[in-house]
């Protein structure tokens, strides 16, 4: 049960192990595209080349959804960044219940966007937790936890690396069932990871250069950290900290060095709307951005 990218690998990894995948639940295909056609999910394209039956459905909260699910029969649910609410009796329908794939180290940041709310706080290290699903947001028991560096990764970068962690981690659990006993989630330093809004994207200079450069990480590549210049909006998705002062927003030099609150970042990776991504010495061979520009 997953729909985006991130659950692609733990689809891929349960085939890979022998595991007998009698249906793939995602969310129902969605319009994309300059042409809004409907487009299905990474998983739903994944399950359908694997020859493996998909199913779709709006919601899971209706009886005739939650009976085709328990006619399933299915020892375990494996679950990851679905997207859906599972009700009870979805929960406590296969024999070794839900066990979901979080990209987070829980308690801290449950909820929806757990690596975007890690790089903006600055952690060192996150990873996955495989937890057993009960009706509480992320708050059921832990089987297993692996970590990863947070290190100078962008959210897209660190997503793809959580998947392939938990996909090879919720192997290691599946193997062995049942005799993993999970763990209670301890209330000490739980966090709610909250749903990103775009309001957060634009580029606040009046916070210090490194909390500028977590903001670009954290919203790379998608939807991406931005600023405007004479009303034009340009997304930074890569960009470095420089020793530099100056009045917050303003460049300092010729190559787009902008002055933050304390310190000044230096984008790398830029791009102008409806155009391609390029390095900033591209833009700047067509765009100049004289030392003292004001930036919004």
């Amino acid at each position: 049960m997953g729909t985006p990218d991130f659950a692609v690998p733990a689809l891929e990894a349960l085939v890979e192990a022998g595991h007998e995948v009698v249906a793939a639940y995602s969310q129902p295909p969605r319009p994309a595209g300059r042409g809004k056609q409907l487009m299905p999910s990474p998983v739903q394209r994944k399950a359908e080349e694997l020859g493996i039956a998909v199913r779709t459905p709006l919601t899971l909260r209706d009886l005739e959804a939650q009976a085709d699910f328990a006619a399933l029969e299915a020892d375990v649910a494996v679950v990851a960044a679905y997207g859906l609410i599972l009700p009870r009796a979805v929960l406590d329908a296969p024999r070794h219940g839900c066990l979901n794939v979080h990209a987070s180290l829980l308690p801290r940041w449950r909820g929806a966007a757990p690596v975007q709310r890690a790089i903006l706080a600055g952690d060192s290290v996150t990873g996955v937790t495989i937890m057993q699903m009960e009706a509480g947001l992320d708050t059921g028991p832990m089987l297993a936890v692996a970590r990863t560096p947070v290190e100078h990764k962008t959210a897209g970068e660190l997503t793809a690396e959580l998947a392939e962690i938990g996909a090879r981690l919720m192997v290691e659990v599946l193997a062995g069932l049942p005799a993993h006993h999970p763990n209670p989630q301890p209330e000490l330093g739980a966090t709610y990871a909250k749903k990103v809004d775009k309001a957060e994207s634009r580029i606040d200079f009046t916070h210090d250069a490194e909390q500028v450069e977590r903001q670009v990480r954290a919203f790379a590549p998608a939807p991406g950290a931005w600023f405007e210049l004479d009303g034009e909006r340009y997304r930074v998705l890569k960009a470095e900290v420089v020793n530099r002062e100056g009045a917050a927003g303003t460049t300092l030099d010729d190559g787009l060095t902008i002055a933050c609150a304390f310190g000044a970042i230096r984008p790398t990776l830029i791009q102008r709307a409806g155009r391609p991504v390029m390095g900033v010495s591209e833009l700047l061979r067509g765009r100049t951005v004289p030392a003292g520009t004001r930036l919004g």
